[in-house]
């Protein structure tokens, strides 16, 4: 006979094991304009599809367009290929022994750190 306490640490390490797997569900995209993941826009009239088409072609990038006369126009993934994010930089942290930037000459944690 086993000891019954180290079977329920692993029986309980095996079933935690499994709800962590099944918690992360990511799953990869690809670039927006290509083959996997295509832009997607509505529009309302027809003079616009064939604009923001010969944009797509133009630009060779792949693409759905819904032609929808009663929705309102929906051209978010089109904006997104035209103007993509710009990554943020980040500032430098201010230490804790580092003058305050308010410039009274006190230590950061004496002055505004507090």
């Amino acid at each position: 006979m086993g000891n019954r306490i180290a079977d329920i640490g692993k029986m309980k390490s095996i079933v935690d094991g499994e709800n962590r797997l099944r918690t992360v569900d990511l799953k990869k995209t690809g670039k927006l304009g290509t083959e996997k993941n295509p832009a997607v826009v509505h529009v309302r009239t027809e003079e616009r599809l064939k604009v923001i088409t010969s944009l797509f072609k133009e630009k060779g990038w792949k693409y759905k367009i819904g032609l929808e006369p009663d929705k309102p126009e929906d051209i978010t993934d089109l904006e997104r290929l035209l103007n993509p994010p710009k990554p943020k930089r980040v500032e430098k942290k201010l230490g804790r022994n580092e003058p305050c930037s308010c410039g009274s000459g006190k230590k950061y944690k004496n002055c505004c750190g507090q």
